[in-house]
């Protein structure tokens, strides 16, 4: 039987950054789902948040393995459902990422059998719209429809977020979008606002990296 190879993906400066990323919205769950997605925001409990272990799906098609970046397990306020919130940060424009999410999504679904929420982050230099959804049609029907939340941080105004005390939107202003004149302003605003957070020493060192 042919077994497909998996290549691991070399630690690039991508990866890193893809990386630091992930443990953002890990240690600032409450506060990066407050920020950027206000719309799902009141209907979590974040008093119980579960981040359950990191997921590696097999692309046996292109003989990769691939990490699944955040998978949170939150209640649903005044419910008594169970709903996963997977975050995908991508730092690299990808032409096949929806494919990717979708797939990500069939796996997870497939293996917990609970509804799941995607989000995707992206933090590349690219302010041309990029697709939320992965469709499959045959020519006589629309199979499938997939759709996931975008956040495209060069479409963000990071004017819009400076005088907030969110530590997720402090730690990802500098990736906004911005003139390349305001940039030492950007580091200034960024620089007052976590000086005004009440948040522990070791989520101000995090925030300072």
């Amino acid at each position: 039987m042919f077994t497909a190879p998996v290549i691991l993906e070399e630690e690039a400066d991508y990866l890193k950054h893809d990386r630091l990323t992930k443990k953002l919205i890990q240690e600032f769950f409450e506060e990066f789902i407050e920020g950027f997605f206000p719309n799902l925001y009141p209907y979590i409990d974040f008093s119980n948040v579960t981040f359950l272990e990191q997921e590696v799906y097999l692309d046996y098609l292109n003989g990769r393995k691939k990490e699944i970046d955040v998978l949170a397990e939150v209640k649903l306020n005044h419910e008594d459902k169970i709903l996963h919130i997977h975050t995908e940060a991508q730092s690299t424009r990808e032409a096949n990422f929806p494919e990717r999410m979708f797939l990500y999504f069939s796996y997870l679904y497939a293996k917990h059998r609970k509804p799941i929420q995607p989000i995707a982050v992206l933090s590349y230099n690219r302010e041309k719209e990029e697709p939320t959804q992965f469709r499959i049609n045959t020519p006589i029907q629309d199979v499938l429809q997939f759709n996931f939340l975008q956040l495209h941080l060069i479409k963000k105004n990071w004017r819009a977020y400076i005088q907030s005390d969110n530590p997720a939107a402090a730690a990802l202003l500098s990736q906004m979008g911005y003139e390349a004149h305001e940039r030492v302003q950007v580091k200034l605003e960024f620089l007052r606002m976590i000086t005004r957070m009440k948040i522990n020493p070791a989520q101000m060192e995090f925030l300072a990296v």
